[in-house]
């Protein structure tokens, strides 16, 4: 077994993939000048948030989430005994390192902690109204904007309105204003979350030590059965299929043909009355990536409504046999009251049943938003940045400067601002400029390096391991654990023979064959019965949740989106088995015993 995982500055480039650093932030990267630092550290592959090889642009959102996360941690909460999380990048994928707190800190640290996310828990609910008002009018700001060609002649009304600035300053105001949003975005996401997280591990905190034997598993059953708007994108399909079974449209789905099922829709006013509510429900709740959000190619539900119509095809033929198509909350709710009743009646005081039940309830308090702000961030707010980047990409594509208009994820961030220039200056000045003869080859270069990188296979963690993981939400979050940790050095040998171990993450015993899936693109191959294999799931896929009988993931723990879904659904899950994609084919019979974190190849 080794003793550390492979040095970031020992790992080599993958062919085809030589200047691969140009693509990313300069200080994103481990780097000479940081050697001491980086080669004695701990960093584990994110596959959880980025699974995959990053464009140069799709690292904005990695920049400003973790930088928000971190200050918060570090500057206004002052978690204790953590700071923040360091990131870099390695042949395009992405690596954290939590940086704890020094220990001649922490103590000090306590009291400011106490003070600010006191605060918060105390006005928790006035406050988390508030957040919704910011973050929707943030949102509609940034569907606001615009991004348009640079004219041939100003409006007149430029001149007679006394506007004193043109369309090409627009265009770069805009851009920066775009990225002001998204910076500001992250902000929000990261004023409610670390808090969510440390009321819960707090209460998780006093239960490991009131029960040291209580598994994991039956402290996050005691918050479940939480209604979040999360699952409010399922609960419109299921809305959808049911109004179009009740309104006689339902044999207008099936066809595979969309723009069939729509014409047929339009034919008539019953068809045109379920459009209607289609819309109703499309703005906001189908602004819902296919994947995790964080990279520009995912497909969004609104922008790709085969995906979402696929699915209502899918609940329609339920409804018609009578499925019953709601999560069971009923069940969820009678066994989350029956485990608190039985591990508060151990309690032996008054005083201890009192402090139960305080973190108890400000855990079910604040855990709503650790779901909530998935939809409103990752998915709502960003697929607009998406689109409204690829409108500036149609005006760079317009002007000559890329040959499609998605490469304009090609670009740096900070090198986009450059290009508008270029565009503009030329503009003004009535000259030629420069992208267009330059930047096609480059961004071609560039996609054959993106390419090669994403041939590559990504270890799953660098540098020293550390003795023992404690840092809870790593643990919780990425399902990083020293158990995990030593299977990777082991390279996943030496356990059990067919047999592969994760994060109980949601309760059941169930076998059924399995369906292994790598991406988004290939949920629809999963069959009435299966067991979903994947490295992770999205919150997406939900629909799927009524065909499959569990879930299996190589990366996530407990408090994973895929561990927290499939509890609120009801379905058997482990999360962060690591090798279950690479071990598991799709066809073998499994037994996934959610209850143990145990998934067994029988057959």
């Amino acid at each position: 077994m080794a003793d550390r995982f492979p040095s970031p500055f020992e790992i080599e480039t993958p062919a085809g993939a030589e200047g691969w650093r140009e693509l990313y932030t300069y200080s994103s990267v481990f780097s000479e000048e940081r050697r001491d630092y980086e080669d004695t550290g701990f960093w584990f592959h994110d596959g959880v948030h980025w699974p995959e090889a990053m464009t140069p642009w799709d690292t904005t959102f990695l920049e400003f989430a973790i930088a928000s996360l971190s200050q918060y941690n570090t500057r206004h909460y002052l978690i204790p005994p953590a700071y923040g999380v360091d990131y870099r990048i390695l042949n395009g994928y992405v690596y954290l390192s939590p940086v704890p707190a020094p220990e001649e800190e922490i103590e000090a640290r306590v009291p400011h902690f106490m003070e600010r996310a006191g605060f918060y828990f105390g006005n928790w609910d006035r406050l988390y109204d508030d957040w919704l008002v910011k973050i929707r009018a943030l949102v509609q700001e940034m569907s606001d904007l615009t991004f348009e060609p640079l004219p041939e002649m100003e409006d007149l009304e430029v001149i007679t309105s006394g506007a004193g600035v043109g369309s090409g300053n627009a265009l770069l105001a805009g851009y920066h204003r775009l990225l002001d949003l998204g910076l500001t975005l992250w902000q929000y996401h990261f004023e409610f979350l670390n808090l969510g997280y440390a009321a819960y591990l707090d209460f998780f905190g006093f239960c490991k030590t009131a029960f040291p034997s209580i598994p994991d598993l039956a402290i996050a059953k005691m918050v479940a059965g939480v209604d979040v708007d999360l699952f409010r994108p399922d609960d419109e399909l299921k809305r959808l299929a049911r109004l179009a079974v009740s309104s006689g449209v339902d044999d207008r789905f099936g066809t595979g043909d969309v723009k069939d099922t729509w014409a047929k829709l339009h034919s008539d006013d019953v068809g045109q009355a379920w459009i209607a509510e289609w819309e109703k429900s499309a703005e906001p709740w189908f602004n819902f990536s296919t994947g995790s959000g964080f990279y520009h190619s995912d497909k969004i539900w609104i922008e790709n409504i085969e995906v979402p119509v696929g699915y209502i095809t899918d609940y329609i033929v339920k409804v018609k046999e009578g499925v019953d198509l709601d999560r069971p909350v009923a069940a969820l709710h009678v066994e989350r009251d029956r485990v608190v009743s039985e591990y508060r009646e151990l309690l032996a005081s008054d005083e201890d049943r009192e402090a139960f039940d305080g973190k108890l309830g400000l855990s079910r308090t604040v855990f709503p938003y650790v779901e909530n702000h998935n939809f409103y961030v990752e998915h709502w707010a960003h697929s607009v940045l998406w689109r409204k980047m690829k409108d500036l990409g149609a005006v760079l594509h317009g002007a000559g400067f890329i040959a499609e208009v998605n490469d304009v994820f090609m670009f740096k961030r900070s090198e986009v601002g450059e290009v508008l220039w270029d565009l503009y200056s030329a503009w003004a000045v009535g000259a030629p400029p420069r992208g267009p003869g330059y930047w096609p080859a480059e961004v071609e270069r560039r996609r054959g390096i993106h390419q090669a990188l994403k041939g590559w296979s990504a270890p799953p963690a660098l540098g020293i391991p550390p003795e023992v993981v404690t840092e809870p939400f790593t643990v919780m979050l990425w399902g990083i654990t020293s158990d995990s940790v030593s299977a990777w050095l082991n390279a996943g040998e030496g356990g059990e023979e067919g047999v592969l171990t994760g994060f109980a993450a949601s309760p059941g015993l169930v076998e059924g064959p399995a369906r292994v899936i790598f991406s988004a693109d290939q949920v629809g191959e999963i069959q009435d019965g299966e067991i979903l294999v994947a490295p992770l799931t999205a919150p997406s896929w939900a629909p799927v949740f009524g065909k499959i009988k569990a879930t299996v993931t190589d990366v996530g723990g407990m408090m994973s989106h895929a561990a927290i879904v499939c509890r609120e659904y009801g379905l058997p899950a482990v999360t962060g088995t690591a090798f279950g994609t690479k071990t598991i084919t799709t066809g073998q019979i499994l037994r996934v015993d959610g209850n143990t974190g145990k998934v067994t190849v029988i057959g």
